[in-house]
């Protein structure tokens, strides 16, 4: 493109003149107003999206644009935002004491919460025709409840809010809770640890009843994608006829800048240009105490090394990353080598569904 501009005209050690000046002016002008351009969009596409028939596929698209813009959504205090709650069968759950006796007749005392990923929503759980959640309810007894919330808020912001939610709902479930589990796929996983985080300081009793965490896919130590796509933006910056570009890069959200390295707490991005290159400066936030936690992770190659496995992991997430490895030892995670298991030729979606994920799952409940 830049070659092309340029044999339309002169450059010079200043701005750009003649028709080159006209078409970086331009661009320039483009990128300038993405921010209020996008609320430009948006505004005619709330009230179709808003509308309170629902569908998987309406859920679907509000998801994804919340995983994107979500952090500018609710600043902007737009109605297409997700505020986060507790849903069953796709209904949001009622944490008022009476109502929540109602919609849970059948309550029983093992919860089990159900926490998705980036751009996802709680209805992705269902995937050709299973779910982890109702499977483990039919077997073991437990009472599934979904999570539900805007996947580009800082996964601090979630999992602080995360962690009061699941206070509220111990002390209002219908019958006395003996044990909590959680299931987080993907970013659910750092938005759960994140909670226990949080309620831990805040001295939550929840974490009394915690008594396991499955990981499934989850990029404890940050995603290859967003990794390489900041050091691509770093690149382009370098360069003046480019640096224009970097501002539509700009527009991501905060939680996918979050998966970067794994971000889990405030001070890992407070006060800092969350897109500027930098090295990872997260706190070190071990496993909570006395929880059962199990890692899942999954690699489209034949084998751990080969080459797929190497270039594209799961396709979103490393296996290294997923099972807590990093090359400095104090930042590994540490999962038993028992409570780890590695699934071959599979992606990051095939961990909601696949019959060998789900008797992982279920082995781990039983043990």
């Amino acid at each position: 493109m830049h070659h092309t501009i340029t044999r339309l005209g002169t450059s010079t050690a200043g701005r750009t003149q003649g028709i080159t000046g006209l078409v970086y002016g331009s661009i320039r002008g483009v990128t300038r107003l993405v921010g209020s351009g996008t609320d430009v969009i948006l505004t005619p596409l709330a009230p179709l999206l808003g509308e309170q028939l629902s569908s998987p596929e309406r859920e679907a698209v509000i998801s994804a644009l919340n995983g994107v813009l979500g952090d500018h959504l609710a600043a902007n205090d737009n109605p297409l935002a997700i505020r986060m709650h507790l849903r069953q069968d796709g209904q949001p759950l009622d944490l008022e004491a009476q109502t929540l006796h109602e919609a849970s007749p059948q309550a029983s005392n093992k919860i089990l919460l159900m926490v998705h990923g980036l751009c996802l929503n709680d209805l992705h759980w269902l995937r050709n025709g299973h779910n982890h959640g109702a499977m483990l309810a039919t077997e073991l007894g437990y009472t599934p409840i979904y999570l539900h919330y805007n996947t580009g808020l800082h996964i601090s912001t979630n999992g602080r809010t995360f962690a009061d939610i699941i206070e509220t709902l111990l002390h209002r479930w219908p019958v006395p809770v003996d044990e909590l589990a959680i299931i987080g796929h993907s970013m659910g996983g750092l938005v759960s640890r994140s909670a226990c985080y949080y309620g831990t300081m805040a001295g939550h009793t929840w974490l009394r009843y915690l008594h396991k965490m499955v990981f499934l896919g989850t990029p404890h130590h940050g995603s290859p994608l967003e990794q390489h796509g900041n050091g691509l933006n770093s690149l382009l910056e370098i360069n003046p006829y480019t640096a224009a570009f970097t501002r539509l890069a700009k527009i991501r959200s905060a939680g996918i800048t979050d998966l970067r390295h794994g971000n889990l707490l405030d001070e890992d991005w407070a006060e800092q240009d969350r897109f500027a290159h930098a090295h990872d400066q997260r706190r070190l936030v071990p496993l909570p105490n006395g929880v059962q936690c199990y890692a899942i992770g999954v690699t489209t190659g034949d084998a751990i090394g080969d080459l797929r496995d190497q270039l594209f992991g799961d396709g979103l997430v490393s296996l290294q990353s997923a099972l807590g490895y990093h090359k400095d030892p104090e930042r590994i995670i540490e999962f038993p080598e028992t409570n780890q298991w590695i699934g071959h030729n599979m992606n990051h979606m095939d961990l909601l569904d696949q019959p060998e994920v789900y008797e992982q799952i279920r082995q781990s409940f039983i043990s």
